[in-house]
């Protein structure tokens, strides 16, 4: 299916499971659902099954959203403490729709709980309480996190026995839910075809074939690349290679310590999502991997680079593979709900990277790596390795075991039925008139509080002969119109929170847009000050005394001088206050 057709169905209100290999667009998918839902005047819940994967998509977990934690089973007390949770009904009681990425790592028994849940809150028998419901991921990559019940001990996929399925298609949830399955082809990640076909081919099974051209990829240890990233099974073995190479450094090191601000369960949650460690050691000549997507586009989640020095404010200095130089100041990850920031952390976006988890690779792409999978102990580790890598060049082996190719049969079984279903699905929305399907949105967008006529109409794609797909663009509003929305909000009077919340943007856009209005003589230092935190107006005469010694270019020496007490959207408006 193309994504085209996946985003037609989206916007008909069905429940979906968005599913593919890596690389066919799943993302860049929901992204543009989720833009069209906003300017439909919807804001969904974006959840994940796991910290990292929040942390990738600016959301929060299923478990935190759902008011679940780690709970295994709900008990009729449990269903009603939850259910009588200001926060848990604010979440499900609003939701219209709610996506859940990452759901091969969700286990049956937890989608049960969401669903229980989503029903008690909303009063309402239908699946997970009548809301659209949209479930992302791909089940030949890692299973679920589960506990054994006779040590209470963490583990992945099914422990001890595998008789019991541990993956969200067997839960009742599931079944009732029935979502239409979206089943993307197209390959975004992936330039080597022969690569490709290898990558589709253990989806099905490792061949004589395979195996073949992955051993022509092993190499000895004293043969390895020494500026690749290695990806291993263990944390054990990750740690021991990253602390050796830094150690064999015979640089000056400097030290970076993590920020945090908010309820502790909520940093506590964002630091284990968190792919920069709590504290971070540098030396000129670590080997590090961005591990945050930057808003101006010097570098995404997994760009690669070497520490080349440090300015005069110690922030570390960056060079990546294709030649550019970075100057590396900390970034914020934040839990934000409605538009409102309920906790952040603040670190340097970086991690030493000669070697990291197979488990903390999923979702990145790499140009190359080094991949061990000798220790690999669970189904799917070698595949979600093994498709990091864009280019059969780029993949060097140290070997792997029996278990490393192996996917699971009852996820094997159940892709043959998801391709089946996507197949009829696709039939049925690529045939179906323009008016047909627009009678459909409306109806589901009207019935969810929303406005169609708020959102412009997808553009049409004319065919072309040659064999490239061009996707249906869904226009956005222009940002001038967008900058006066917020003025019109501001001069009536709102805080930056319940800004947020009308325009159902975070508060660093609504900063930016601030700035911009200010520059612009829309708004006046008198209208930056009835904005500005307790906690800034707290610190302000230090503040000001600080961009007097530090200039007003850079924030980060000063958000250090103040040891995480401010926030850098704190620093931002403190800047057009002392322009």
């Amino acid at each position: 299916m193309l994504q085209a057709t996946a985003l037609k169905i989206l916007q008909t209100g069905l429940n979906v499971f968005l599913t593919g290999e890596p690389g066919s667009g799943k993302t860049h998918t929901i992204n543009t659902y989720v833009e069209w839902l906003r300017m439909c005047g919807i804001e969904p819940a974006i959840t994940a099954s796991t910290g990292i994967a929040a942390t990738h998509i600016h959301g929060m977990t299923i478990h935190s959203w759902s008011g679940i934690g780690i709970k295994r089973t709900l008990s009729v007390y449990d269903l009603d403490s939850i259910a009588g949770n200001k926060r848990v009904i604010e979440h499900v009681r609003h939701t219209q729709v709610l996506i859940i990425d990452e759901i091969s790592m969700l286990s049956a028994d937890t989608l049960t709980m969401v669903d229980q849940v989503c029903r008690e809150v909303r009063k309402n028998d239908l699946p997970f309480g009548g809301m659209q419901v949209v479930l992302v991921g791909d089940f030949f990559q890692l299973p679920p996190v589960v506990r054994s019940w006779e040590n209470d001990e963490n583990r992945l996929g099914f422990g001890e026995d595998e008789n019991v399925s541990p993956f969200a298609f067997r839960s009742p949830a599931w079944e009732a839910l029935n979502p239409v399955v979206c089943y993307l082809h197209e390959q975004h990640r992936q330039s080597d075809e022969v690569y490709t076909k290898l990558l589709t081919q253990l989806r099905r099974g490792a061949s004589e074939g395979d195996v073949g051209v992955l051993d022509s990829r092993i190499v000895e240890e004293h043969d390895v690349p020494g500026d690749t990233p290695r990806l291993f099974s263990r944390n054990m073995s990750v740690d021991m290679v990253n602390n050796q190479k830094l150690q064999a450094n015979k640089g000056a090191q400097e030290k970076y310590e993590m920020f945090a601000r908010g309820p502790a369960h909520m940093t506590d949650a964002l630091k284990r999502g968190c792919m920069s460690p709590e504290t971070l050691h540098l030396k000129i000549g670590a080997k590090v991997m961005f591990t945050k997507n930057d808003p101006t586009q010097r570098f995404v989640n997994g760009t690669l680079g070497e520490v080349t020095g440090f300015n005069t404010s110690k922030q570390p200095i960056v060079r990546t593979r294709d030649g550019r130089s970075i100057e590396v100041e900390p970034t914020e990850w934040k839990l934000d709900d409605s538009g409102k920031t309920l906790a952040r952390i603040t670190q340097i976006p970086l991690r030493l990277a000669w070697a990291i988890t197979v488990h903390k690779s999923q979702g990145m792409t790499l140009d190359a790596a080094v991949i061990d999978l000798r220790d690999a102990f669970e189904y799917g580790q070698g595949y979600v390795a093994l498709s990091r890598v864009r280019s059969l060049d780029g993949l060097t082996l140290l070997g792997y075991n029996g278990r490393a190719l192996q996917v699971h049969p009852e996820a094997l079984e159940q892709d043959i039925i998801f391709k089946k279903n996507s197949a009829v699905a696709r039939a049925k929305f690529e045939t179906m008139s323009e008016s047909e399907h627009t009678k459909l949105t409306e109806n589901f967008i009207n019935a969810i509080g929303g406005s169609l006529q708020q959102a412009q109409k997808p553009t049409k794609t004319k065919k072309k002969k040659s064999t490239k797909v061009t996707e249906t663009k869904i226009p956005t509003k222009t940002r001038g119109d967008s900058i006066l929305a917020t003025r019109t909000l501001i001069k009536a009077g709102k805080n930056i929170g319940e800004v947020c919340e009308a325009r159902h943007l975070v508060s660093s856009t609504i900063i930016s847009h601030i700035s911009e209005l200010y520059m612009m003589g829309q708004l006046d230092k008198s209208d930056i000050q009835d904005l500005i935190s307790p906690q800034l107006r707290e610190y302000f005469d230090e503040v000001h005394e600080a961009f007097d010694i530090h200039g007003t270019e850079k924030l980060a020496p000063i958000f250090n001088q103040f040891q995480g007490a401010l926030t850098y959207d704190d620093l931002n408006l403190a800047r057009l206050l002392c322009l």
